[in-house]
């Protein structure tokens, strides 16, 4: 009998739990649905046009450096060798003379760079359109005086 019992108690167990788990899932919280309170009165507004943006001003170095970068990649770009020299020229243009010196940091670590071998900008200019390949970009320009470009420091892309 004991053995019977064992048995329908273990039934009854399992119900009363299924029983409670059902019963615990169908007690939610029943929450009455709130409606959303009505939008209020649209406020009239006074409209304030934008300051208008004060114009960005570019330093005469910035300028030089987008121009002479434009220059470069014509160069390197260019597709035959009339027009590579007609950038060249223009290029040269923007520089005090042909023999200003192109310094390219080949190494730098804790603030002491290491440059390849110093070159002029008529020979940067001539080996860019040889090689048809700009690996560099200008990381720092000097300008003289009367805005012309008197030393070039570039470093590899």
């Amino acid at each position: 009998m004991k053995h019977i019992l064992f048995s329908v108690s273990l039934r009854k167990a399992l119900f009363l739990s299924l029983l409670l788990v059902v019963a615990l899932g169908a007690c939610k919280s029943k929450k009455k649905v709130v409606e959303p309170a009505p939008a209020p009165a649209a406020k009239e507004e006074v409209i304030q046009q934008p300051a208008q943006p004060t114009p960005v001003t570019r330093s005469a170095e910035e300028i030089a450096v987008e121009r002479l970068e434009k220059y470069f990649t014509n160069v390197a770009g260019a597709t035959n060798v009339t027009s590579a020299n007609q950038f060249i020229q223009e290029a040269l243009g923007m520089f005090a003379n042909q023999e200003i010196p192109v310094l390219v940091v080949i190494h730098e670590e804790g603030g002491v760079k290491d440059y390849d071998e110093p070159t002029t900008i008529k020979k940067y200019l001539d080996y860019l359109k040889d090689t048809k390949k700009n690996l560099n970009f200008i990381s720092d320009i000097r300008l003289d005086g009367s805005g012309k470009v008197s030393e070039l420091e570039l470093r590899r892309k």
